[in-house]
């Protein structure tokens, strides 16, 4: 890329202003591609705009789109410490001392921290940093010393709540709906609300996402998921997929359309997001796939309490995404969930248990971390299968977890929009060799709880006759899985 770069700008070798030996050097970048090493790269802009200023005899101005990317990929995959020490070498060279720099423009969704000494500086230079989706807080020195930004001159900082270039983050409603009546699709505003809809930036609201809107109308109107497949995406998923249980059960939450309340700290540290899971939420919101719904103002909390923000998905575009996303995960297996769902809904124990336990330690593997003791597995298992089945059934099914019925809480109830089908409870229990003999006996013990428990109060109160309720006992020792279903009454 870089090599491609000054070959772009291969006409400073015709330059008057520029010497034999910057012109050798040019002409050695240009050749080398593939061959550059670190310290060569990391200079490689400054030198490029020191020519430029000699040739043009103005400072240049420096724009760099989406300057985190690299450090998502890193994050993913296994090499954050390499990248960061080579990208604060090259920022600091490209944008701390270079005396050719009139200013630069830096875009990314994760913030940058702003050193002390860079507020009271004198240089002549400015860089602006606009952040995607994130929004200013003031930033621990600590974060500062993570940052490869953080010694800056003169660094101002642009975020989502800022009210500068508000309208420039992405196209405003006027604009899309101008556009789409002009390409024809004027009836399908409000679809397109639905879809594409739902960013804030400073006071404006209803900010859609231009690479979805451009790609709509490219594909001549068609509904689509565009946006994806994005480092911060990646990087979302492999921080969903290890969490915990209690992630994993918000996650549920905002699948299903509903919103969670947490506290948002907005200044990401890469390297940090292992220690500290909340911290997925502010990826999430920094990154635009969640959108805060209203949030605590600092003078209505104590002084040890962080706000909380109400959050949920920014639109139905990424719903669809995160929920194919679920659907990767279980792609990893030999089998396809939705052929285990089918038999679930057929009623087909015997098909029920035959999926189950071909997937079981794969599926159980893609949602161990390491991070806990074994017999937590059926708990992250638990949860990885709520997702599942919220990702298949959630157009004709409503799935709520953990919820009070009768007399007690049920793990799974799965109930039909169509009030004439049948509505499906299931209780997950850990064989408990001190009380039961075998997996039987464990199927069972989870039948009878959701018998004792009256856990069909729900139903029968929504409608649902006691023949249209099917119950499922799920017993787990290690990685083996058992499912009975208990007969219906008549």
């Amino acid at each position: 890329m870089i090599a491609d770069l000054y070959d772009n700008h291969n006409y400073l070798l015709q330059s008057k202003n520029i010497t034999e030996n910057e012109k050798s050097y040019i002409r050695e970048t240009i050749e080398k591609k593939e061959n550059m090493n670190d310290a060569l790269v990391s200079m490689s802009l400054h030198r490029l705009s020191q020519y430029l200023h000699k040739h043009y005899e103005k400072r240049v101005i420096i724009l760099l789109d989406e300057y985190d990317t690299s450090m998502q990929e890193a994050y993913v995959n296994g090499y954050w410490d390499e990248l960061i020490n080579f990208t604060r070498n090259l920022f600091n060279a490209t944008f701390k001392t270079n005396t050719s720099l009139e200013r630069a423009v830096m875009t990314g969704i994760t913030r940058v921290g702003v050193a002390p000494s860079s507020l009271t500086s004198k240089e002549p230079r400015r860089v602006n940093e606009v952040g995607f989706h994130t929004r200013l807080i003031r930033a621990s020195s600590s974060v500062q010393c993570q940052s490869v930004c953080s010694d800056l001159n003169n660094l101002m900082v642009v975020t989502t709540t800022s009210n500068e270039y508000e309208t420039a983050f992405g196209f405003t409603e006027e604009e899309v709906f101008t556009t789409l009546e002009d390409y024809g699709y004027g009836s399908k505003k409000e679809m397109v609300k639905w879809w594409y809809d739902g960013f804030v930036f400073g006071k404006q609201k209803h900010i859609y996402n231009p690479w979805s809107i451009i790609n709509f109308l490219k594909m001549k109107g068609k509904f689509d998921t565009y946006w994806e497949n994005t480092s911060s995406n990646r990087s979302v998923s492999k921080l969903l997929q290890e969490g915990s249980n209690r992630l994993k059960s918000n996650f549920e939450i905002l699948l299903k359309g509903d919103s969670i309340h947490c506290p948002i700290d907005e200044q990401i540290v890469y390297d940090q997001l292992d220690e500290d899971e909340d911290a997925v939420w502010s990826l999430m919101l920094a990154s635009g796939y969640l959108k805060v719904l209203k949030y605590e103002q600092m003078d209505q909390i104590s002084e040890d309490e962080e706000p909380l923000y109400e959050l949920a998905l920014t639109n139905q575009e990424v719903k669809r995404m995160f929920r194919k996303m679920v659907r990767g995960w279980f792609k990893k297996t030999k089998w396809d969930y939705n052929d285990f769902v089918k038999a679930m809904l057929c009623g087909n124990v015997e098909e029920m248990n035959e999926y189950m336990n071909l997937v079981s330690e794969q599926v159980f593997s893609n949602f161990d971390t390491g991070k806990g003791p074994s017999q937590r597995q059926p708990e992250r298992f638990y949860h990885g299968f709520v997702l599942g089945l919220i990702v298949e059934l959630s157009e004709k099914y409503w799935i709520t977890s953990n919820r009070e019925s009768g007399f007690g809480r049920y793990d799974v109830m799965i109930e039909p929009k169509d009030k004439a089908e049948d509505s499906i409870i299931l209780e997950f229990k850990v064989f408990n060799a001190k009380k039961e003999h075998s997996l039987e006996e464990t199927v069972q013990v989870a039948l009878s709880q959701i018998e004792e428990k009256k856990y069909e109060t729900e139903l029968l109160v929504r409608g649902f006759k006691k023949e249209q309720i099917r119950k499922y006992g799920f017993a787990f020792e290690g990685k083996n899985v058992l499912i009975g279903e208990q007969e219906k009454e008549q």
